[in-house]
Parts: structure tokens; sequence; C-alpha cells
């Protein structure tokens, strides 16, 4: 879909994974499918769905985008009228086979599956104690916690035992679980990432953006409210508090508005496309250039540059166009991989931009090397003049609720001043939204999450962060034959 400014580099953010789920929906699994389609967006190194017709519970999953993993498919060896379905990039745990989810575990009570969007921040202390009481670790993310809290007999013996092991969990999180019978959903207590519920014909929906709820026809309920446990079977759809908010405390991800959600989406109630073009319109105010044009970095700097043109009265061109056939390359798991594919995504339009005063208008500025070569780029081409205007404020710290940039090292704003990230860039001028520019934009300002900007965590950060940190208490295992070879 989009990329985000400098993602194609080292270190550059990546948000980790969308999920999809449909109880009483006949043929589900086609349906899960369209549904992930429409979050592809949101991760490109695995694909999932786990069906089950009520005795069966039958899951197909691998690497690669949606269309890949099941472009051999027959549905009908996926009976059944519910489901749940993800799609991955991953911001704990490497990209390993058995890290794709959703992961399908069998215990006393039988089979669970569960989907997972972002981060848990006491994954490595609770994986310790798991593994000094002598538990075994299928994976390296962090989801496989909740597997473990689901079966522990502290947890499976008392009232509510879902709702106990959820309430454990520290740091961002919308979970879906299923079992043969039922399909649940949740979100941590401060609502860190969006989930919606939908309903289509007798059945119901959950999806982190609705605009999967629209892929498939389905009608938008209500989002699935922080701190809830919402449960789906055969009597009906219930929803229940798992741990009671405290009251005006909210943590919402600023960057879902910024970047990460599709613009035809509604997000915490609000568009997504409209708050981008009220953030362009803003930048046009606290940052106003004299120039000719001004273009977009596509895709998710489109409705923040066509705010700036409307707020600027400079016409909007298109400077940049995109190569659809290039992967997404910020979720790509390899650096080099990413390097290798950055340049064939974007193609100046000489003719557009020779001779003219640019501005370029993109989501955020994380590293500085894409953006640098942009500018490079541009005027190669011929542009006179590049002014670049940024519809985020500096990311100047790390993120550990779901997004893959953990060290201040991977951020040239913690280190550089905004004069000096221009000279790096080499551009004529840079501006940055303020944050206060950013929240007046996105609306309900005290809802968000803005860490990445200010260092204020809205949860205490323990120990073990980054993509790696559970991979040193695990096998370290070559999957490059198949799976069959492990090394020392």
């Amino acid at each position: 879909m989009h990329e985000l400014a400098d993602s194609d580099e080292p270190g550059q953010p990546r948000e980790g994974c969308g999920v999809f789920g449909v109880f009483g929906v006949p043929d589900a699994a086609p349906v899960i499918f369209q549904g992930l389609f429409a979050l592809q967006h949101r991760g490109q190194e695995g694909a999932g769905i786990v069906v089950s017709d009520g005795r069966v519970v039958r899951v197909k999953k691998g690497p690669g985008l949606v269309g890949e993993v099941f472009s051999e498919t027959a549905w009908s060896d996926l009976p059944g009228d519910r489901g749940i379905g993800h799609v991955r990039y991953s911001t704990t745990g490497s990209p390993r086979p058995e890290n794709i989810q959703p992961l399908v575990v069998e215990c006393l009570d039988g089979i669970w599956a569960i989907a997972h969007n972002g981060n848990l921040v006491n994954a490595a202390s609770m994986r310790r104690m798991y593994q000094e009481a002598g538990a075994i670790f299928q994976t390296t993310t962090d989801s496989e916690i909740l597997i473990h809290l689901l079966a522990d007999p502290m947890y499976r013996m008392r009232p509510r035992p879902v709702g106990r092991a959820l309430g454990d969990l520290k740091g961002a999180f919308a979970f879906l679980m299923m079992t043969k019978n039922c399909v649940m959903a949740a979100r941590d207590p401060l609502g860190f990432k969006p989930l919606s519920i939908g309903r289509l014909g007798d059945g119901l929906v959950f999806a982190s953006e609705t605009c999967a709820l629209v892929q498939i026809g389905a009608e938008y309920v209500r989002d699935v409210q922080p701190g809830e446990l919402v449960v789906v079977d055969g009597n009906g759809m219930r929803g229940s508090t798992f741990f009671e908010p405290e009251k005006g405390r909210s943590a919402q991800c600023i960057f879902e508005h910024v970047y990460f959600a599709r613009p035809d989406s509604i997000v915490f109630g609000r568009s997504v496309h409209a708050a981008r073009l009220r953030l362009g319109e803003r930048l046009a105010e606290e940052h106003p250039a004299e120039a000719d044009i001004v273009i977009a970095v596509p895709d998710s700097g489109n409705s923040a540059a066509l705010g700036f043109s409307r707020g600027s009265g400079i016409p909007l061109d298109y400077g940049f166009i995109r190569n659809h056939y290039v992967g997404r390359t910020f979720i790509m798991p390899s650096d080099a991989k990413r390097k290798s594919s950055v340049d064939m995504k974007l193609a100046v339009v000489s003719d557009v931009v020779r001779d003219k005063r640019v501005v370029v208008v993109d989501d955020s500025i994380i590293r500085g090397h894409t953006a640098r070569r942009r500018i490079e780029c541009l005027r190669k081409a011929g542009a006179s003049q590049v002014h670049m205007r940024v519809a985020s404020p500096p990311t100047t710290h790390p993120c550990f609720f779901g997004i893959d940039f953990a060290t201040t090292e991977e951020l040239i704003a913690a280190d550089m001043t905004v004069d000096q990230i221009r000279d790096y860039i080499r551009a004529d001028s840079l501006g940055y939204i303020s944050v206060e520019g950013l929240l007046s934009a996105v609306g309900m300002p005290d809802r968000y999450c803005t860490a990445c900007f200010s260092g204020d965590y809205p949860v205490e950060i323990g120990e073990g962060h980054g993509k790696a940190a559970l991979e040193s208490a695990a096998p370290l295992l070559d999957f490059s034959a198949n799976g069959k070879k492990a090394r020392a």
C-alpha cells in the first residue's frame, strides 16, 4: 500500500500485524482471506487462517503475502463458519516459520488459536518465569505468553480464566482468540491498537481496520473497548471488562493516523483520510513555503500533501510515481532486500519538477537516508529547490508497543537538531508538524500515545525489548534446509 518515510532502510519503523476473525459466517475461510487481503499493508512477512466447523479445527499458514500463501488453497479443505486470521510483520521474534500466526496449540481444555497485534512489555520476564518452571516454548514471539497463561492451572481453574490471563499482560495488544466453539476479541486497557466489530448477515466479524469490514460487505457495529473481552459463541455476543481502565487514561497509537492505517479506514472513531488532510493543512500553517508545486511521497503522504496544498494554495502535482509491483519494503524482514528495492519503488516525474520549487510532504523521517536519496533524485531531475515537510513531529524516542525501532541509534532526531537533519538530507528547508498541531489535527488529544516524540511512556517499560529480545532463550535453528537442520 504505502511506505513510511525512510522505511526502506535498516532500523526503520515496522508495525506489527493485522487480525481478522468471524463467527457464524458460512464458508468462513474465503471471507477471512478477503479480510486479510484488505489488511495486507499491516504485514507482508506471513499469513495464516484457522477455522472450525464446531468439531474440528483446521489451519493453514505460511510465509509471504496473503495471495501467495493461499494461492492454491481449496476452500473446501477449510470448512467452518468461524475462524481467525493474521498477517504478520515481526516486531518481536524473528521471521521463523513457527512464529507465523495464528498460533495453534492443544492443551487440557482443547485447541486454542491466537492472533496478536501489538507488543507485550512484560513478555521476557513472564517467559523466564515459565521456563524456570519447566515450560517449553515453541516460538520466539511475545504472543505465546498468552498461550501459557491460558493453559496454566492457576488461571484455567478459576472463574473468568481468559480475562484473568489478559489482565496480567502489560503493553499493547489486540488479540483474537479461538476455540472450536467460539471466537474472542480483546484490547489492552489503554487501547493502543484498534479492533473493530462488524456484522455480516447473521454473523459477526472482527478486524484491525474498518477497511476490511468494507471489503467483505460487513456493517460496522462498534469498537472493542479498551480493557474489554468480547466472546461470540452459539449464545450470541457478550462483552465484559477484564481490566478496568483508569479513568481518563488512554494511549491510542498516534501512528495509526499518521501512517499505519489505510486512508479509507475509521480508526479510533476518526476518518484516517480526514485526519491526514488536517495534518497537511496544519503543517502548511506552521511551516509555510514559497514554492511552485506540492508533491507527496506516496502513498502515506498523499492525504497530508493534499491538505498542505489546500492550506497553502500551492498546486498539488504528481512528482513521484510509485511502482506497485515492488513489495512494501519496510515490511521486508531483510535490510538488504529493503535497500535493493527502495530505488525501484518511486520514480521522479522530471517534467513535473524540472525548474520548480518543490514542497515534498511525507509522514515521517526516521533515520534520514531515504529522505536524502529522494531529495537527491529530485535535484537530479532538475528541481530548483526542495522543501521537506513532515506530517509528524521528530521521532526522538524508541517505541516498545508495536513499532520496530527499539533503540535511539535508529532515530536521526535523537541526535540531531532539525537544522542538522535539514543539512543531512540536503533540503533547502525542513519543517515538522508540532506535537500540539498533530494532536489538534487528529482530535481527542488526550487519548493518544505520543511517547516516540516525547519519551513519556504510558506503561512502565521492563526488561528485554526489541525484535530479537526473546531469541537468546530459544534454540538456534537454521530453517534454510526446510527446518531440518540445527546449528550449535
